[in-house]
């Protein structure tokens, strides 16, 4: 099994707080992290998606009573929504007696507003972390290219051609949309909800217009905006907010949407091969999503990510706040020799950018000129981990 990143994350957390969530796509590799780390703990280990674990916690209450001094991990813990009730009494319960750590790890496939669907509150009880697939620090340096086009679920990054990598998605892509989001109480037709999917690949990160997308399907816009909900709230989709604090300018208010797994991107578009992604029109915008991926993927949880664009088209594709007087603003190219728009300094002084960077598909790293810096993806997250080492989020990697 490859080193996943938030190990060290998870484990310190999970030393912190009396119970932790770990929120990931389905197949992201969230059980075999869980089964890793409390390998040297005192844990039990139950799937809320198998018909005997579930009962065993017809009671739950008396149950996690009855295994107070174990680690408890729930898995998919978004169908069991009313569990969230109990566990803030037992953690409450549990605290009185002097436990106060190490309770409860929780494993989601979906958003805690999802998942959550009583009003009692877990706050101060529980750590979020979230999970993505493989990124660049998981993989080794010839790697990038496979990475980006299969994508980070580690079944279809590690299948042993791209050919049963594809496959392997295309069945993750109809278990999605004929199981889980059915099990789920949302009762969309599998083939529309697919073709909205697929729409929003070709619209990689565009701003959307939802009526446009309506007359495409054939459904209300309110149905097209609630399913484009569903998708980010299942983590398949990201929604990259815009800035918004220059009140001088006119900018763009809508979000930005991304397919979040470059690999389901490219099945969802038919790109098979690398070869086919490099003759593909989406391939800017691909590389744009995997980048913004990766270095999300890594974030520290106090950062604030946006884009930065004007009604008369000045942009920049990633701001990263992690302060008033922090702001990094980050352009995204694929070419070998990236060259600046007319307005990027601009757009710079316009943020506040403090640290002006450019990520390309290259290896090297070199000065542009004017604090201008060029650096390779893997490169860049390194200086991003520079800025807190010992935040637990950052993953700790060493």
């Amino acid at each position: 099994m490859k080193d996943r990143f938030l190990n060290n994350s998870l484990r310190e957390c999970l030393a912190h707080s009396p119970a932790v969530v770990l929120l990931g796509a389905r197949q992201v590799g969230k059980t075999t992290l869980a089964k890793a780390v409390s390998q040297d703990m005192n844990a039990i280990y139950l799937d809320l998606e198998s018909p005997e674990d579930v009962l065993k916690i017809s009671d739950a209450r008396a149950y996690f009573s009855a295994h107070s001094d174990k680690l408890i991990i729930l898995d998919e813990v978004q169908r069991q929504p009313d569990l969230f009730m109990t566990l803030r009494g037992v953690i409450d319960s549990n605290r009185e007696k002097g436990r106060r750590t190490g309770q409860f790890l929780l494993l989601g496939s979906a958003s805690m507003d999802l998942m959550r669907q009583s009003s009692e509150s877990l706050a101060g009880r529980i750590k979020h972390l979230e999970m993505s697939g493989f990124n660049m620090f998981e993989v080794l340096e010839d790697e990038q290219n496979q990475l980006w086009l299969r994508g980070g679920f580690p079944e279809s990054f590690l299948a042993e051609s791209d050919h049963w990598a594809m496959d392997w998605l295309e069945d993750l892509i109809r278990t999605y949309l004929e199981r889980d989001i059915p099990q789920m109480g949302f009762r969309y037709p599998a083939d529309r909800l697919r073709r909205l999917w697929t729409m929003l690949a070709h619209l990689q990160g565009e701003t959307v217009n939802t009526s446009k997308l309506a007359m495409n399907i054939d459904v209300d816009p309110k149905v097209v905006r609630h399913n484009i909900d569903l998708l980010v709230d299942l983590l398949l989709v990201r929604r990259l907010d815009p800035w918004y604090e220059n009140a001088k300018k006119r900018l763009v208010k809508s979000p930005r949407y991304y397919v979040r797994d470059s690999g389901i991107l490219h099945r969802l578009l038919g790109i098979h091969t690398y070869d086919d992604l490099l003759s593909h029109p989406v391939l800017g915008k691909s590389w744009e999503g995997f980048v913004i991926e990766n270095i999300l993927s890594i974030l520290p949880k106090y950062a604030e990510a946006y884009f930065y664009r004007t009604a008369a088209g000045a942009e920049l594709d990633l701001v990263l706040r992690f302060s008033s007087q922090d702001v990094w603003a980050i352009e995204i190219k694929h070419g070998l020799t990236p060259k600046l728009s007319k307005h990027f300094h601009q757009t710079c002084a316009d943020v506040g950018a403090s640290k002006k960077m450019v990520i390309y598909g290259g290896d090297d790293c070199f000065s542009l000129g004017k604090e201008v810096e060029v650096m390779s993806l893997k490169h860049g997250m390194h200086e991003l981990q520079k800025k807190d080492d010992k935040n637990p989020e950052l993953g700790l990697l060493k």
